[in-house]
């Protein structure tokens, strides 16, 4: 830390000097920049030279190389890097040297932010190289990147990046992206995720909207929500936990399909597989069911596949992931039976305890039958389904939002996507009953009187809204930040945001 301090000091005094010598070390004016170093990279022949005879790049000093009278300088800009060559007598023409010797030698580090002209060439080992004519700094940097190290091995020359601690990178992301550029396709991919996402919602002709993040009453999952005060209206508000209840609010309204990316917060334990700031889209589609969306998602997520790959099948760790249509489905209790020999589909509170001791699992007694239901179902299920495997009929206890089975009362017409051992994506009929939804949510809250922190709360206008009537109409909700690890092979969830939630620093 000593080291860092001493350089950090050292270009605070090259920044003085340059300002002495009349140059600003952070100048408004960028020239017009023609080309990128990928481009460059990608296209230049010898036999087209000359449309390559007058370049403008800009970008970071990532590595140089001085020999006397020349130098080899990596830059680095949005697409790539490209080799610079700089060259005294073409950059501090004449006698003199000084722009060469004291501004290039002396007062520009790795790191500094420049823009250069000049002309492509191949050099003599036959690397595509910039020959400088001019050059300018635009930015100087005060603290130094983080040095890449270079470990000979008796197989050869091993490059070790010093900035591989997750929890830093984490933390500071925009270095994490200068020195370990390959972050950045994570990132590249998710937005176009998004994107083809976004087309098909848009080709099947739904409404892209916003809804409120602060809300009165939180809803439409079950969680427990982060709170705060408007002081001017003197109440308490949530950050919301789903958008759900006012995307139903639209169906009701008229439209016949709404979608929102949101950002909901949930204020719960923190994993590889949990932030409590994350991204899901939730779609709401009138006059379709559950079945229905069934087949939906697995067109949309094969189509994401095909975009970012290429193909129907993902790496993810270990395992090859095929999201090709139709995927394997199961019953709830199908899956609790195949994967654990009991059938507890007719199994009361007590018996469901009983079942969950047996496999060691530890049930709060403030759960009653539905979450023991969902706590088996997640030990001894969720993580050995790796390919993408749809459940469906979930009991109604675990389900306050979703309309009873057709053929069973006593499940729900809901299905989720679990993959690579995660639910990846819940949806359900959508309960339109303004008699059956009220007296759910009145056993919600018996629940959370029990002590369930995450039982759902009574909305009374969503609930007005409801006696309005709502059309037949299927939700769903896909976790962007989860089907992201999965599509890009990130073995955590904090490796798929720019700036995941961290215990702070001691200062």
């Amino acid at each position: 830390m000593h080291e860092l301090n001493e350089q950090a000091i050292i270009r605070t005094q090259k920044k003085a000097q340059l300002e002495a010598m009349g140059i600003n070390p952070y100048p408004a004016f960028v020239h017009p920049i023609n080309a990128k170093a990928a481009t460059i990279l990608a296209h230049y022949k010898e036999a087209d030279k000359a449309n390559y005879s007058h370049v403008v790049l800009a970008g970071r000093i990532m590595s140089r190389r001085i020999i006397g009278a020349a130098s080899f300088v990596e830059l680095q800009d949005a697409s790539g890097r490209i080799q610079l060559y700089v060259q005294r007598d073409t950059i501090s023409p004449g006698e003199d040297k000084s722009h060469y010797n004291t501004f290039f030698k002396k007062l520009l580090d790795i790191g500094d932010i420049i823009e250069v002209q000049g002309f492509v060439f191949t050099t003599q080992v036959g690397a595509i190289a910039v020959h400088v004519t001019h050059l300018r700094l635009l930015t100087k940097t005060l603290t130094p990147l983080p040095v890449v190290k270079e470990v000979t091995t008796q197989e050869g020359t091993t490059v070790h990046d010093a900035f591989t601690d997750p929890e830093q990178r984490y933390r500071q992301r925009y270095v994490d992206l200068i020195v370990n550029p390959e972050v950045r396709k994570v990132f590249e991919q998710r937005a176009k995720l998004i994107h083809t996402m976004k087309a098909s919602l848009h080709r099947q002709g739904y409404l892209e909207v916003e809804t409120p993040i602060l809300q009165p009453i939180y809803g439409g999952a079950s969680a427990r929500p982060f709170t705060t005060h408007h002081h001017a209206l003197d109440i308490r508000l949530y950050l919301r936990i789903s958008n759900e209840l006012y995307l139903k609010r639209l169906i009701i309204g008229g439209y016949e399909g709404v979608y929102e990316f949101a950002k909901d917060f949930r204020n719960e334990g923190m994993s590889r597989f949990h932030n409590p700031e994350f991204t899901q889209v939730e779609l709401y589609v009138a006059y379709k069911d559950y079945l229905w969306m069934m087949d939906y998602v697995e067109e949309l997520v094969e189509e994401v596949a095909l975009a970012l790959h290429g193909t129907t099948k993902v790496p993810f760790g270990s395992h090859l992931i095929n999201f090709k249509r139709p995927w394997k489905r199961f019953t709830m209790f199908e899956a609790i039976h195949h994967f654990t020999g009991y059938d507890v589909s007719d199994m009361d509170e007590a018996a469901l305890r009983t079942v969950a001791h047996q496999f060691g699992i530890h049930i709060a007694d403030n759960l009653a039958k539905g979450k023991i239901i969902d706590e088996i179902f997640g030990e001894k299920c969720e993580p050995y389904l790796i390919q993408p495997t749809i459940i469906t009929d979930y009991p109604v206890e675990m389900s306050p939002l979703a309309k009873r089975h057709r053929d069973n009362p006593a499940l729900t017409e809901r299905f989720e996507v679990i993959c690579a051992g995660k639910e990846i994506c819940n949806a359900f009929s959508e309960l339109n009953d303004p008699i059956d939804q009220q007296q759910r949510l009145e056993e919600q809250r018996t629940l959370g009187e029990r002590g369930d922190e995450e039982a759902m709360v009574v909305d009374h206008d969503f609930l007005k809204a409801l006696r309005y009537g709502m059309p037949p109409t299927v939700g769903i909700g896909i976790g962007i930040d989860r089907l992201t690890m999965i599509m890009t092979n990130s073995n955590s969830i904090q490796d798929v945001l720019f700036f995941p939630q961290m215990r702070p620093e001691h200062p």
